[in-house]
């Protein structure tokens, strides 16, 4: 008997359709896998029989969804283009009161962040009122290593799924700060579970520290940070920062229920 994806809601208890959560969970199969899969690699990887993977795949390269390549694999088509886009304008429309009353509290550069695949995706930004700021390019992709919002997330799932994510990816040396070795970064995920938040001290830009959270209970993992000069965003400053950091985030999450009931 087919098995639901990992993560996919058991639909059948939930009110749900079957074939659209596998639709679904088929595309997200095929993001964990750089884009694109053969038939067996995504039937092994979602336990469903290939008749049922080849069915729904028909239906999704009949709708621009999904393309197959001359070598008979498939990859992610053109036609999630304009749906992530619009979906990442809508994100950050969303999320702007949130993160704009945490650059009001913290007065540093507010962020949210999600986790695409192995990599942290910046979705939205209000920036600093100060002359001298951090800046990170919305839709920018990173290494969750070596960034506070990268760390936040990492901390949130078990070590082994964050050793098989980093061994995927790599865990490339940006500052002398960067963590670049497995043992350090479980050290300090360690830390962040106990301590409630992350802290990036410079590993991603020289001269740039960092507070970030998870946004709790979000099916879709998100992250928000404040960022900005280590002569401004000092530890000393974590005393109103965070608190700051944790409102914004549980804002957020309240947020999602109310638009999900």
């Amino acid at each position: 008997m087919d098995k639901y994806p990992e993560g996919v809601v058991d639909v059948t208890h939930s009110g749900g359709v079957q074939s659209v959560a596998r639709a679904f969970g088929l595309l997200e199969a095929l993001g964990e896998r750089g884009g694109q899969a053969s038939l067996t690699e995504l039937a092994d990887s979602l336990g469903l029989a290939l008749p049922t993977i080849h069915r729904l795949l028909r239906t999704l390269v009949s709708l621009g969804y999904v393309r197959q390549l001359p070598s008979r694999r498939y990859a992610l088509g053109p036609g999630l283009i304009p749906l992530g886009d619009q979906a990442t304008r809508l994100l950050a429309a969303w999320a702007r009161p949130a993160l704009e009353e945490l650059e009001h509290a913290a007065q540093e550069t507010a962020n949210l962040a999600i986790l695409d695949g192995d990599k942290v995706v910046y979705v939205a930004q209000v920036p600093s009122r100060h002359q001298m700021r951090m800046f990170t390019e919305v839709g920018r992709r990173v290494h969750p290593h070596s960034t506070g919002v990268g760390k936040a997330l990492l901390a949130q799932i078990p070590d082994a799924d964050v050793l098989a994510m980093v061994r995927r990816v790599g865990m490339p040396h940006f500052t002398n700060s960067t963590h670049t070795t497995e043992s350090d970064l479980l050290a300090d995920l360690a830390t962040i579970r106990e301590r409630g938040y992350s802290i990036d001290e410079g590993e991603q830009e020289v001269g740039v520290r960092c507070f970030a959270v998870a946004v709790p209970r979000a099916l879709t993992p998100m992250a928000v940070s404040v960022s900005g000069p280590n002569t401004r965003v000092t530890h000393a400053a974590a005393e109103w920062m965070v608190p700051a950091l944790l409102h914004a985030a549980e804002q957020l999450a309240s947020s999602l229920v109310t638009q999900s009931d």
